[in-house]
């Protein structure tokens, strides 16, 4: 239902649990019936290699990241993913300067270049299909 909302321009919102990442999901669009919770990816050492392994995962990924790697990370996962997998950053999850964007790997990194993020960031990926 959520995807259908989002195709016609209807905004959703979902209430928060105890963790920031349940509600991004949701939001998301992505499918939630299968996936897989990632965190924070490594900052150097292995980060690479575990990129050419995610970009395999057939299920919806969801990572945390941080608001001055954020740009970095979309890029990252355009370029190892594929820049039309489909993703979702959602920010701020229930404060007054929420924001979700929704698109391609290749529009939302566009979207979060041209601006200075802050915030707690959670990034939802789909699975390779």
């Amino acid at each position: 239902m959520v995807r259908e909302c989002i195709k016609v321009g209807i905004k959703v919102e979902c209430l928060p649990g105890a963790t920031a990442f349940v509600p991004a999901l949701v939001n998301s669009g992505i499918p939630t019936n299968r996936f897989c919770f990632e965190g924070f990816l490594p900052l150097k050492k292995g980060r690479q290699t575990l990129l050419k392994q995610l970009a395999e995962e057939e299920r919806t990924m969801v990572f945390y990241e941080s608001p001055v790697r954020l740009a970095k990370t979309l890029n990252e996962f355009a370029t190892y993913f594929g820049e039309e997998r489909q993703c979702s950053v959602s920010r701020e999850l229930t404060k007054m300067f929420e924001e979700n964007k929704q698109g391609s790997l290749k529009e939302v990194a566009a979207h979060f270049g041209e601006k200075v993020v802050k915030g707690e960031i959670v990034i939802v990926v789909a699975g390779k299909s």
